[in-house]
């Protein structure tokens, strides 16, 4: 039976995608009567990044053609271009620092127009991603880490035990396929309410989650990336520990699951401890160990008693992680010498050690302007596909965009009537109930 032609859906080529994304971007969020804004800067440069992913798809599809020559040069000017426009956004992220007034701004649609066309677009991903099904699998664009390897191969292991207990019969690769799009629409799903809880609940204005929630789903990146699963999970923690900054415990939990999945999110753990300095900072760190050692340690016994034969330290050994070791991955260090890359992360070990303490205290826009900044540096050095992981820092890039004034947006401080406290204050007190008295002296009230 020939399939219908309604059911032939396929969005546009990656180009036209970028200019008519492009195109809706500016109807919806540029603000007219405003031209020299801030805003409408940072809508523009939004899409600063995608004439690199086209350079680079470009270099791919040339050197599969035998232009070995050409596909080189393509690839390091993609690069190239990728971490310029990087540069640019680690700089307006660490710029964002010093903007405190922010007007109100609103979209050109209200919400209800917004909600559809986000809706609307994230449908249209979902198919995008299910018609790539009779196509030419989809190019794995980083390598993944050996937890989110492992969660795939358990969400396989689980549909595959279900056809078959229903008499279904399934290869292997179709249930791969679709355990790792499943993972990945989930992960979309999650990063998308969590933009819009947290312009419903820390902006104030719901218009502003649902109008960045909808920007999420028709930026390029989304659409480039839409099956790399191993991009966008931990960001969906990330967002969601963002949204319980109130609650250090909780954040605490959040983005110590996105460190047991991935090595990203660990590294903003400096940044977070210091924002929840004196306002629950150790509350924060014990959960975020306790998640992180959780997390790890299933993933450790898992791949310990399974068939591979692997080992946690075997599925660690990532060179692309590691500065000091040759680039074995495809970056703009690829065929340099290791002590090139060096510096550059002894560059942004010393950033994240300067946003520990720098500017204290901390509110939530300078939570997520340095937590962006932490993200973006790291593919400077990082040494496999640097520049292309957009996903990882793209929803804070969004809720910079779109926030309010949020310099009274903090942590709630650890008061007398806390738990914490009133745990120390009675332990306090019993040690002065059982405290020797001096000859003389009154019995002192408690």
């Amino acid at each position: 039976m020939e399939p219908s032609v309604f059911l032939d859906f396929r969005l546009p080529n990656a180009a036209t995608w970028f200019y008519f994304s492009l195109i809706l971007t500016v109807a919806l969020f540029f603000q007219f009567t405003r031209l020299l804004s801030i805003r409408n800067l940072d809508l523009l440069m939004l899409f600063l990044l995608v004439p690199g992913f086209l350079l680079v798809q470009e270099a791919a599809v040339l050197e599969k053609a035998g232009h070995g020559g050409r596909a080189a040069r393509e690839r390091a000017l993609g690069y190239g271009w990728l971490l310029t426009g990087s540069a640019h956004w680690f700089a307006r992220a660490v710029f964002d620092l010093v903007l405190v007034k922010r007007p109100a701004v609103s979209a050109n649609m209200n919400i209800h127009g917004l909600s559809w066309l986000g809706i609307a677009l994230f449908v249209c991903l979902n198919a995008v991603a299910v018609r790539q099904t009779d196509q030419a699998p989809q190019e794995l664009v980083g390598n993944r880490p050996a937890s989110i390897e492992q969660m795939q191969n358990t969400a396989t292991a689980v549909v595959e035990q279900a056809h078959s207990t229903n008499g279904g019969q399934a290869s292997t690769e179709t249930v791969q396929f679709w355990a790792a799009r499943g993972l990945a629409m989930l992960c979309h799903a999650a990063v998308l309410a969590g933009l819009v809880m947290i312009g419903w609940r820390h902006f104030g204005d719901l218009t502003a989650g649902v109008g960045a929630a909808a920007l999420y789903t028709l930026l390029p990146y989304t659409a480039y990336n839409i099956g790399q699963y191993h991009h966008v999970l931990p960001t969906a923690f990330l967002v969601w520990a963002v949204f319980c900054y109130r609650r250090p415990t909780l954040a605490g939990w959040l983005l110590g699951l996105a460190a047991g999945t991935s090595v990203v999110p660990a590294l903003l753990f400096p940044l977070w401890f210091g924002f929840f300095s004196r306002r629950g900072a150790s509350r924060f760190g014990l959960a975020f160990l306790t998640a992180t050692v959780a997390s790890v340690g299933i993933t450790a016994l898992v791949l310990w008693i399974g068939p591979s034969g692997l080992n946690l330290v075997t599925a660690l050994h990532l060179t692309e992680w590691k500065p000091w070791t040759v680039p074995t991955g495809e970056s703009i260090w690829t065929g340099t010498h290791w002590a090139y890359r060096l510096p550059v992360f002894v560059l942004f070990v010393g950033f994240v050690a300067a946003v520990t303490f720098w500017p204290a205290p901390k509110n939530l826009s300078h939570l997520l302007a340095q937590s962006a900044a932490v993200l973006i540096g790291i593919q400077f050095w990082h040494a496999d596909r640097g520049g292309q992981y957009v996903l990882w820092y793209l929803p804070l890039l969004l809720l910079l965009v779109f926030r309010p004034n949020l310099s009274t947006a903090e942590p709630p401080a650890v008061v007398p009537g806390s738990v914490l406290a009133r745990w120390a204050g009675a332990a306090w007190r019993r040690v002065r109930r059982n405290e020797p008295q001096s000859p003389g002296s009154k019995p002192l009230a408690v």
